[in-house]
């Protein structure tokens, strides 16, 4: 199902919402449609509207501040681009920098997405310790960040070039 971004009034991301979600959204006037599928429209008996790949909210909505992304295993693959920090193909595990049995926690910083076979070869030691190196160094994005990069690439390279991610 595809996703469409949610930005507030002010146009900061929120969230994403399913397809559904974001027309119910637009019917009940508490959006607009920012950014649309080209060449795609939904009809009905009374309704014609553009597909809504981004929707902005006609109110300003309060949301408590949020000074991190909150950690995953999916955000971190999704951060990497599902491409492996040791060797760059394929990842699908993730690996801590600093292992767990050695005090290293489920952070940002302290994890990389990793292909199984670099994950197993590093095993229970530092990259330093297994003669591996990191392509990309492991950094913290912003919620607004985590957000745009869980639209994934697809509908990343879609959008307007005002909300893309900086470089």
């Amino acid at each position: 199902m595809r996703e469409t971004l949610v930005l507030n009034a002010s146009f900061e991301p929120l969230a994403t919402v399913t397809l559904r979600r974001a027309v119910v959204l637009v019917l009940q006037d508490k959006a607009v449609v920012e950014h649309a599928h080209p060449g795609l429209r939904i009809r009905a008996a009374d309704v014609d509207l553009p597909v809504p790949r981004v929707i902005r909210l006609c109110r300003y909505v309060r949301v408590p501040f949020r000074r991190r992304a909150p950690w995953s295993r999916r955000g971190v693959l999704v951060r990497d681009q599902h491409r492996c920090a040791y060797c760059g193909r394929r990842a699908a595990t993730v690996d801590h920098v600093v292992p767990r049995s050695r005090g290293g926690g489920d952070t940002w910083l302290n994890t990389v997405a990793s292909c199984a076979e670099d994950n197993h070869r590093k095993a229970d030691r530092t990259p330093e310790q297994a003669g591996m190196r990191l392509l990309k160094t492991p950094f913290e994005p912003t919620p607004s960040d985590a957000l745009l990069l869980a639209l994934g690439a697809v509908e990343r390279d879609a959008l307007p070039e005002w909300l893309a991610l900086p470089a």
